[in-house]
């Protein structure tokens, strides 16, 4: 079962729909967790709601990603960008997105005679690759498939390459302002010049995790390339399968079409959401991903699901 992440890597989903409300479902919201630092994916309609429902600190989002100008991906973010800034918010806020963003942004903050009181620092999504590059985490964007520009995102966690045994770095009196270069590979030399190999106080780390969040896109295994070995892949499901056709003309994606797609980029575990709001019951979205891809999961409303 999953789990609240209250730390480490995650996501969490606050809208799992498509471009209509419907059985309490709402548009597309995610919140990646990573350790301290927490990343809010597309802000569709409600989604400052929903982070009032699951109580999450909207002062420690300190980044904002959205994908493309449909509004079901932003028409929550003025919302959410004024209550920061009515809530006291001094600190920056960065927010990634389609060239066009910053100035419907603008108008609707200039229309309201609103002032932020904290710094607004826009970053236009042009082309691919590398967008935030920290010493433990990393985002890339990349081009999806849909009926207008579209962005997805690779969010990287950067591990060191070993962990402290603790006992063992107590039992040979090495002081805790060294366990930063011994998790980088380095050895110890003690105040007697003897030389503690770092392989007797560590062991492998993991290797590094990653979550893919592929937006709005029509089935195309052009991306597999961008997405490979995510230990997490988010992929929109709009459709059932027997709607292939209609997913097609309308930029969009099925159940088969995502699980195979994560056949091809070699996911370790799939993440199904977007569903249309023609749907009532999720169940079939499960059954039908799952007999291409077993180790697929609905997005829920609510649920935090681990990146490891």
């Amino acid at each position: 079962m999953n789990e609240t992440i209250k730390a480490m890597f995650g996501v969490t989903i606050l809208g799992n729909n498509s471009a209509l409300p419907a059985y309490d479902r709402h548009p597309t919201a995610q919140l990646v967790t990573l350790n301290e630092q927490l990343f809010l994916i597309d802000c569709g309609e409600g989604t400052q709601m929903q982070i009032a429902r699951y109580r999450i600190r909207h002062s420690k989002i300190g980044h904002i990603f959205i994908s493309h100008l449909h509004g079901d991906h932003y028409f929550g973010l003025i919302g959410l960008i004024t209550s920061m800034g009515l809530l006291g918010r001094e600190h920056a806020l960065n927010l990634y997105g389609p060239a066009q963003l910053i100035d419907i942004i603008n108008l609707q903050l200039e229309v309201a005679h609103t002032t932020l009181p904290f710094p607004l620092v826009f970053h236009p999504l042009e082309k691919e690759g590398l967008i935030l590059d920290h010493p433990k985490y990393s985002v890339a964007c990349f081009e999806t498939r849909h009926r207008i520009p579209c962005w997805g995102f690779l969010i990287s966690e950067k591990r060191n390459p070993r962990k402290i045994i603790r006992e063992k770095v107590i039992e040979k009196g090495i002081p805790a302002a060294f366990y930063d270069h011994l998790k980088k590979g380095e050895d110890y030399i003690s105040k007697t010049g003897e030389i503690i190999p770092n392989e007797s106080v560590t062991a492998p780390n993991l290797p590094d995790s990653s979550y893919a969040f592929c937006a709005d896109t029509m089935y195309t295994e052009a991306l597999a390339d961008k997405v490979k070995h995510a230990n997490l892949l988010y992929h929109e499901t709009t459709y059932l399968k027997d709607l292939e056709e209609r997913a097609i003309a309308r930029f969009h994606s099925t159940t088969e079409q995502a699980a195979n797609f994560a056949i091809k980029a070699g996911a370790k575990k799939l993440l199904i959401g977007h569903f249309s709001s023609k749907y009532e019951k999720l169940d079939e979205f499960l059954s039908e991903a799952k007999s291409v891809f077993d180790n697929t999961e609905l997005a829920i409303e609510g649920v935090s699901y681990r990146i490891d």
